[in-house]
């Protein structure tokens, strides 16, 4: 099916605006987590071991998301299979 142009412009905005929000709030995520380790570690925040546990931390938590999302979404993709098959 051939998209019309002002759907294919709508929603090429609708994923900027989505990333830049996303952007948005993963820099408040960002700070707020950075917060917490300066209060843990103290107030030196720049310290090395601070720095590393904060990025392990967070990298831990983006590739478990990442892994839930993509499950989630094979499972979408199955159920529609599925339906589609039935039909």
């Amino acid at each position: 099916m051939k998209k019309t142009l002002h759907l294919e412009i709508l929603e090429q905005l609708g994923k900027l605006v989505t990333s830049g929000l996303g952007l948005v709030a993963a820099l408040a995520w960002n700070n707020a987590i950075l917060e917490l380790f300066k209060r843990i570690f103290g107030p030196d925040k720049s310290s090395l071991f601070a720095m590393f546990s904060y990025a392990i931390i967070v990298t831990i938590i983006v590739v478990y998301f990442s892994i839930r999302i993509g499950q989630a979404v094979e499972k979408v993709k199955a159920a529609s299979e599925k339906d589609k098959n039935l039909q």
